[in-house]
């Protein structure tokens, strides 16, 4: 079940399901504010968005409710997570899936977000979003990527191909910095080469694998891998996750699998995530990339959960295709 595209003069409601929205200082909330405008969206907040405890987050229940009204609003076209955390799965076992099922709409985020969204498709079958929060379009500079290509997965009919971005960056955006570092992009970092299909299913990988053994785990069968982690998970902490989720039922009908760029501060090297993978033997004989635009570097694609999706891996090259 797709929701229906954004277009100019759809409303954007704005909630805090994991940290509070008053974690990103007021400049770039206008920011992301304006960003969103000129894309020809009216852009509303949620009733708490703004609300912390000691946590820096809110109760279950304030952020339940603010998720639900956005549903419940037939106004309101798309919901984005304002930012993201850790505690986003506290909500699961409280949100009305038939509710968000009757009202399907576009709904995006990313890192924490990622348990919130793969919950709704699994119990839906609605496909959800993950990419941008409503901080990440305060963003000062390098943003086109991102903005081009949340406009071809969530704006613009048709597939695309994920093609990678001519630069990238590490720096903490959030620091509202003018002038950032970026890199040369040398494109996908092909660990295994084959062909695959299947539909997509992926996010942060410590994330998902919280939704393990629970009813909000998706299957992995016939699916496209996307995984990406933060500066928190080292190649250590990376493999130990990597082979969790390798022991879910139906992990053997995973046909390939794309990895997110890792940010400096994890330690990976490519060296070590070539070693990772090839001690993998359940991944043996299918496709598998790395350095992709797609996580908590920038700039990032949007990846439509659910969605149909290709991956050709031959001759040292790499192409992505999203059929959306």
């Amino acid at each position: 079940m797709k929701p229906s595209r954004l277009q100019a003069g759809d409303e954007i409601r704005v909630i805090a399901p994991s940290r509070s929205l008053a974690i990103v200082k007021g400049d770039q909330r206008k920011l992301a504010e304006e960003r969103l405008t000129e894309l020809g969206f009216r852009v509303t907040y949620g009733d708490t968005a703004l609300v912390h405890d000691d946590f820096f987050s809110n109760s279950i229940e304030d952020r339940v409710a603010d998720l639900h009204a956005a549903f419940k609003d037939p106004n309101v076209k798309g919901v984005f997570a304002g930012i993201g955390g850790y505690n986003a799965n506290q909500l699961l076992r409280y949100l009305d899936y038939d509710l968000i099922k009757a009202n399907p709409k576009v709904i995006c985020g990313y890192s924490d977000i990622t348990a919130i969204l793969l919950a709704i498709y699994e119990k839906t079958g609605l496909t959800t979003y993950v990419g941008p929060y409503f901080s990440s379009f305060g963003m000062r500079v390098g943003l086109d990527y991102t903005i081009d290509y949340f406009k071809k997965a969530v704006m613009e009919d048709g597939d695309f191909e994920l093609k990678q971005s001519e630069t990238w960056s590490d720096d903490s955006w959030h620091l509202e910095q003018e002038d950032h570092n970026f890199y040369p992009n040398h494109g996908y970092m092909i660990i295994q080469e084959g062909e695959a299909e299947g539909s997509i299913i992926g996010g942060n990988l410590c994330t998902i694998n919280l939704l393990q053994g629970t009813g909000y785990m998706p299957s992995l069968e016939n699916r496209i891998l996307f995984i990406e982690d933060d500066e928190e998970s080292h190649p250590f902490s990376f493999d130990r996750d990597l082979q969790s989720l390798l022991h879910q039922p139906a992990a053997a009908g995973i046909k390939g699998i794309i990895i997110g760029r890792f940010q400096k501060e994890s330690g990976m090297t490519d060296y070590a995530l070539h070693e990772i993978i090839a001690t993998k033997q359940e991944l043996k004989g299918i496709p598998v990339i790395a350095n992709a635009n797609f996580g908590h570097t920038t700039p990032f694609a949007t990846i439509p959960i659910g969605a149909k999706a290709s991956l050709s891996v031959k001759n040292g090259s790499a192409i992505v295709k999203v059929f959306a």
